[in-house]
């Protein structure tokens, strides 16, 4: 009984671990196509700040694991202005890199990390 046991606990960890090891593609928005206070927020993170929250620039942990998986305090968080909203709101951008103010990679959530999009790089012209 103790090795059926132990196989259930293996397989049952070996399962818990498969999500977090590949991550589904996520759609993509280029950055014209956020709302403005995204765009805003982004031209913030480009310029390192001043932002407008305290809680801007802290690392995201990545706890949903619906990003690439990184090294922790490779991503960080930015408050997208909500208009409206008593609060911070539910709109965020997701930036990984170093420096932060040249990040590699941001993302679009407008649910509270529920989904993300990427921001896709656009070419300079």
């Amino acid at each position: 009984m103790s090795a059926l046991l132990l196989s259930g606990l293996a397989g049952g960890a070996q399962a818990k671990e498969a999500p977090g090891t590949a991550t589904p593609a996520l759609a993509e928005i280029r950055l014209s196509e956020l709302p403005v206070q995204a765009q805003e927020t982004h031209r913030l993170v480009h310029a390192g700040g001043p932002f407008p929250y305290s809680k801007d620039g802290t690392v995201f942990g990545n706890r949903e694991r619906l990003l690439p998986r990184k090294a922790r305090g490779f991503y960080r968080e930015y408050t997208v202005k909500t208009p409206g909203a008593r609060n911070r709101g539910a709109r965020r951008l997701v930036c990984g890199g170093e420096p932060p103010v040249a990040p590699e990679v941001c993302y679009y959530t407008d649910d509270h990390y529920a989904s993300f999009k990427r921001i896709r790089a656009t070419a300079a012209r």
